[in-house]
Protein backbone atom coordinates (compact mmCIF):
# COMPACT_ATOMS: atom_id res chain seq x y z
CA UNK A 1 0.00 0.00 0.00
CA UNK A 2 1.73 3.44 -1.33
CA UNK A 3 0.79 6.92 0.63
CA UNK A 4 1.69 8.88 -1.94
CA UNK A 5 -1.35 8.95 -4.38
CA UNK A 6 -2.99 9.43 -0.80
CA UNK A 7 -0.62 12.65 0.40
CA UNK A 8 -1.33 14.01 -3.58
CA UNK A 9 -4.95 13.82 -2.94
CA UNK A 10 -5.19 15.26 0.48
CA UNK A 11 -2.56 17.83 -1.08
CA UNK A 12 -5.25 18.75 -3.78
CA UNK A 13 -8.07 19.55 -1.18
CA UNK A 14 -5.26 21.27 0.87
CA UNK A 15 -4.59 23.31 -1.85
CA UNK A 16 -7.60 24.47 -2.96
CA UNK A 17 -8.76 25.90 0.98
CA UNK A 18 -5.46 27.86 0.55
CA UNK A 19 -7.03 29.14 -2.72
CA UNK A 20 -9.32 29.80 -0.72
CA UNK A 21 -8.12 31.76 2.09
CA UNK A 22 -6.38 34.06 -0.50
CA UNK A 23 -9.55 35.38 -2.22
CA UNK A 24 -8.25 38.92 -1.84
CA UNK A 25 -12.63 39.69 -1.75
CA UNK A 26 -13.51 39.36 1.74
CA UNK A 27 -17.17 39.38 0.75
CA UNK A 28 -16.86 36.22 -1.76
CA UNK A 29 -14.44 34.28 0.78
CA UNK A 30 -16.94 34.47 3.39
CA UNK A 31 -19.53 33.21 0.74
CA UNK A 32 -17.52 30.19 -0.52
CA UNK A 33 -16.38 29.61 3.31
CA UNK A 34 -20.02 29.63 4.42
CA UNK A 35 -20.56 27.25 1.34
CA UNK A 36 -17.63 24.97 2.77
CA UNK A 37 -18.32 24.75 6.40
CA UNK A 38 -22.18 23.47 5.22
CA UNK A 39 -21.02 21.02 2.70
CA UNK A 40 -18.83 19.70 5.61
CA UNK A 41 -21.12 19.64 7.81
CA UNK A 42 -22.96 16.98 6.20
CA UNK A 43 -19.82 14.97 5.15
CA UNK A 44 -18.58 14.30 9.19
CA UNK A 45 -20.65 11.71 9.84
CA UNK A 46 -20.22 10.33 6.65
CA UNK A 47 -16.51 10.50 6.77
CA UNK A 48 -15.86 9.25 10.25
CA UNK A 49 -18.43 6.05 9.31
CA UNK A 50 -15.47 5.30 6.19
CA UNK A 51 -12.75 5.33 8.40
CA UNK A 52 -14.78 3.55 10.92
CA UNK A 53 -15.01 0.52 8.49
CA UNK A 54 -11.87 0.72 7.55
CA UNK A 55 -10.90 0.05 11.00
CA UNK A 56 -13.76 -2.36 12.01
CA UNK A 57 -12.24 -4.66 9.39
CA UNK A 58 -8.61 -4.21 10.14
CA UNK A 59 -9.27 -5.58 13.95
CA UNK A 60 -11.82 -8.16 12.32
CA UNK A 61 -8.11 -9.38 10.78
CA UNK A 62 -6.57 -8.95 14.45
CA UNK A 63 -4.40 -6.00 12.83
CA UNK A 64 -3.13 -4.34 16.42
CA UNK A 65 -4.31 -1.10 17.37
CA UNK A 66 -0.80 0.44 17.31
CA UNK A 67 -0.45 -1.02 13.58
CA UNK A 68 -3.64 0.88 12.45
CA UNK A 69 -2.77 4.22 14.40
CA UNK A 70 0.52 4.09 12.53
CA UNK A 71 -1.44 3.15 9.60
CA UNK A 72 -4.32 5.85 9.43
CA UNK A 73 -1.74 8.74 11.25
CA UNK A 74 -3.56 8.90 14.08
CA UNK A 75 -2.82 7.64 18.01
CA UNK A 76 -3.84 4.47 19.73
CA UNK A 77 -6.58 6.13 21.74
CA UNK A 78 -7.96 7.51 18.92
CA UNK A 79 -8.38 4.30 16.79
CA UNK A 80 -9.73 2.14 20.14
CA UNK A 81 -12.37 5.69 19.80
CA UNK A 82 -12.88 5.20 16.32
CA UNK A 83 -13.70 1.33 16.72
CA UNK A 84 -16.07 1.67 20.08
CA UNK A 85 -17.54 4.54 17.90
CA UNK A 86 -16.75 6.86 20.21
CA UNK A 87 -17.36 11.04 19.45
CA UNK A 88 -14.27 13.26 19.52
CA UNK A 89 -12.56 14.09 22.99
CA UNK A 90 -14.54 17.54 22.75
CA UNK A 91 -17.88 15.76 22.46
CA UNK A 92 -17.68 14.16 25.36
CA UNK A 93 -19.94 14.88 28.67
CA UNK A 94 -18.16 16.43 31.37
CA UNK A 95 -17.77 15.22 34.60
CA UNK A 96 -19.46 16.84 36.98
CA UNK A 97 -16.48 19.17 38.85
CA UNK A 98 -16.67 18.96 42.48
CA UNK A 99 -18.16 22.34 43.07
CA UNK A 100 -21.46 20.90 40.59
CA UNK A 101 -21.51 17.42 42.76
CA UNK A 102 -25.27 17.39 44.47
CA UNK A 103 -24.33 17.03 48.10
Amino acid sequence: MTEEPIDQEAQRVFDALDEVEAMTDPLARARVIGLLLKDQAKRNKKFHEYRRQVVLELREQKVPYRKIAEQLGVSLGTVQDIERGAGRWTQRPRKDSPQDAPE
